[in-house]
């Protein structure tokens, strides 16, 4: 892992606009993040497998290749001034190859930290702020060790990869541990084994938030704190503020603040919590980039999360983000996008946006709508009243 210092090279004091940046990944978040750096007047490379992908279309230019060839990394370096990236499933060694040739502000170390679900716990579980009980379970003996630590229920989980529910087991009972058994078997004969794996302790919360906190290297801020609804293992809905009460509001705010500050954060990262009952805060994961929980921003904040971003990797300085008005935010997946194209013209108040997305599919995320509201929980009931997402209920 790169030492701190190494980190710290990687960033530039100020970007110039007509400058290229260079992002690894072509998805929703880099379209984003690529429309914000335009309006800063920077240009646009990127890197993605899917010709005319989201950022693609908005880009100056796209090379169209796997996320780990290193080749192409290369040739996205070569025509860049800055790379940044769109989700943490990238190659850090092949990051770490090219800082030769490009800067890259966010650096790596918060990369292989936010890739790995043990040394994210670390990570957080020596900032002084708590997790979900955790084990590292490295194959059926570590985990019936874990499971007798914990007990049931608890969820089991790969140490890489997994988004959205993806890599996950919930198991409740000795059943489950059985179909865990049974699986290894079968990968072990074809030659696969257990993954690496961590095995958490659920928690009792009384509901789950998040915090956006971006950095330039030296400053930080943070958004406020949000209240998100998450359904199938997808987030929903996200109500900003979150309406938990002031102290527990900046508490999130402060912790937020010191994990930035143990990366030397550039850039924005978005931290799940979940809020306990007695309003303790427990870390349940960390994105090194900007989130879906943090798509509210760009109509109900004085400074959007990808602007943010990217005054933050270019090294402008950042202001302290204003809420002008509560927001309320809902995911438009694959199967919502006929039943809310069908109601737009019914609702003035619904700022859609559209990810530019070549095929539709079930509970693909196919763009968002945010409502600017005084009122955040009435409007979630009007929007769920709607029926455009009666597949959740």
């Amino acid at each position: 892992m790169p030492s701190l210092s190494e980190e710290t090279a990687g960033r530039i004091d100020h970007l110039e606009p007509g400058a290229v940046i260079g992002i690894v990944g072509g998805g929703q978040l880099g379209r984003m993040m690529a429309l914000s750096a335009r309006y800063r007047g920077f240009r646009i490379g990127v890197l993605d497998p899917m010709p005319d992908c989201p950022v693609g279309q908005v880009a100056d230019f796209q090379i169209t290749a796997d996320y780990d060839d290193r080749d192409a990394i290369r040739r996205l370096a070569e025509r860049s001034d800055v790379l940044t990236y769109e989700f943490e499933n990238v190659d850090a060694e092949a990051l770490d190859g090219v800082r030769d040739q490009v800067a890259i502000p966010q650096g790596t170390e918060l990369l292989r930290v936010t890739q790995d679900r043990v040394h994210e716990k670390t990570f957080v579980n020596r900032h002084g702020f708590a997790t979900a009980p955790w084990r590292q379970v490295d194959g059926m003996d570590d985990l019936e060790k874990a499971l007798d630590e914990l007990g049931y229920p608890a969820v089991l989980k790969t140490r890489t990869g997994g988004y959205d529910g993806h890599g996950q087991m919930v198991l409740r009972s000795a059943d489950d541990l059985g179909q865990v058994a049974e699986r290894t078997r079968q990968d072990t004969a074809r030659g696969v084994g257990f993954p690496p794996s961590i095995l958490e302790g659920f928690v009792d919360f009384s509901f789950e938030a998040s915090v956006l906190v971006t950095g330039n290297g030296s400053q930080y801020v943070t958004f406020p704190m949000v209240r998100n609804d998450h359904r199938h293992n997808i987030l929903h809905m996200t109500l900003a503020p979150a309406g938990a009460g002031r102290e527990i509001e900046e508490e999130a705010g402060r912790l937020a603040l010191r994990l930035a500050e143990g990366f030397r954060l550039a850039g924005t990262l978005a931290i799940e919590l979940f809020v306990m009952p007695d309003g303790g805060l427990v870390v349940n994961e960390m994105a090194p980039r900007p989130h879906n929980s943090g798509h509210y921003t760009i109509e109900a904040c004085s400074l959007d999360q990808f602007d943010a971003h990217i005054r933050g990797i270019a090294g402008w300085p950042l202001a302290q983000p204003r809420l002008l008005s509560p927001a309320v935010m809902v995911n438009i997946l694959g199967q919502h996008v006929r039943p809310v194209l069908e109601q737009l013209t019914d609702h003035p108040e619904w700022n859609l946006h559209d990810y530019g997305k070549a095929e539709v599919r079930t509970d693909r995320k196919m763009g968002h709508l945010t409502v600017l509201t005084d009122d955040p929980r009435a409007t979630a009931r009007d929007l769920e009243a709607s029926g455009c997402w009666d597949d959740l209920r």
